[in-house]
């Protein structure tokens, strides 16, 4: 099962809340056993609500272009003999150059 996301648990404990006060109020209960019963269907339906609200559509779409299969990434016809398939690149992120590197001054 996927994690749920923010949409998803908040729906969900909105719905805890708002039912479990809903219920305690139209049926004016105050002994213990009839308010865990209101939390419990409070908590019931909060949970139904998360589990049946729709998740993630599809795949995490990134800014990566997908490089074509036929050869065309540059390996010059040397398809796959590098030990990674057409579609993947590797990417290396550049040195970060700050402006204080190297400047601190000791007392």
């Amino acid at each position: 099962m996927q994690r749920p996301n923010a949409a998803q648990l908040t729906c969900g404990s909105a719905t805890v809340v708002l039912a479990t006060v809903a219920l305690l109020l139209l049926t004016g209960t105050t002994s213990t056993v009839g308010i865990a019963a209101a939390c419990a269907a409070g908590l019931l339906l909060g949970v139904l609500v998360a589990v049946r609200m729709p998740g993630r559509a599809g795949s995490v779409k990134t800014s990566a272009p997908i490089a074509p299969a036929s050869g065309a990434s540059g390996t010059s016809g040397t398809s796959g003999t590098s030990g990674t398939s057409g579609n993947e690149e590797i990417r290396v992120p550049a040195a970060r150059v700050g402006g204080r590197t190297g400047t601190r001054i000791s007392s």
